[in-house]
């Protein structure tokens, strides 16, 4: 789908069925990314066409930096799966380093940040050499943001809280108190706030990443 304002919405033709789990953009095209390896490109959003991504693994996220676009997904064939291309038409798989299942990456700082099952964090500056992080936690990780000099990573609650990590570096993390007992999806940053999503109506925002209210 596509809107110019958010509100009224167009659908456009994939030219697949597969389920679409994430989009981005940068150098001037779209990027959707989907179960089964698949990967679409437009340049206006309007028209799309099928790349050849070079894996069969169900890819969820992708982002855009440093001149270049990362792709990250599930692990099938044994290992968390990252892929790269400068221009989104021909991919690179990398070695990721980890068999976890990744599921969000973003890029700020001059740095990529990939996230993952089981407390799994990576980074790297380039998109091809990825080094672990010691996260300081086993939850499952679903959502990254950058804003005020910080990266902020929200999570899974199986030890009975909702999950924030923060790291002015995406090297070092702390854990900071969500005041939820509820899983958190998604974070985003804006208008000097961060905010987070997760299960049963759950809002929260911070202005630091450290101190977050419930609304």
């Amino acid at each position: 789908l596509t809107s110019t304002d958010g509100t009224t919405w167009t659908s456009r033709t994939s030219g697949t069925n597969k389920h679409l789990y994430g989009v981005t953009y940068g150098n001037s095209t779209f990027v959707v990314m989907g179960d089964n390896g698949t990967i679409l490109t437009s340049s206006d959003g309007t028209t799309w066409t099928s790349r050849t991504s070079g894996t069969t693994n169900d890819l969820h996220r992708g982002t855009y930096g440093n001149s270049t676009f990362v792709v990250v997904g599930d692990n099938a064939t044994g290992a968390g799966t990252i892929l790269t291309s400068p221009d989104a038409i021909t991919w690179t798989s990398r070695t990721s380093g980890t068999l976890e299942r990744l599921w969000e990456v973003t890029y700020a700082n001059s740095t990529f940040v990939v996230l993952g099952t089981t407390g799994t964090i990576l980074t790297s500056s380039d998109g091809t050499s990825w080094t672990s992080r010691t996260s300081g936690t086993t939850e499952h990780l679903w959502g990254v943001t950058y804003g005020n000099s910080t990266f902020v990573v929200v999570g899974d609650n199986e030890t009975g809280s909702g999950t924030i990590l923060t790291s002015s570096d995406g090297t070092t993390w702390t854990s900071r108190t969500s005041g939820t007992t509820n899983e958190l999806w998604g974070v985003t940053f804006g208008n000097n706030t961060f905010v987070a999503g997760g299960d049963n109506g759950t809002i929260l925002t911070s202005s630091d990443g450290i101190t977050w209210t419930s609304r």
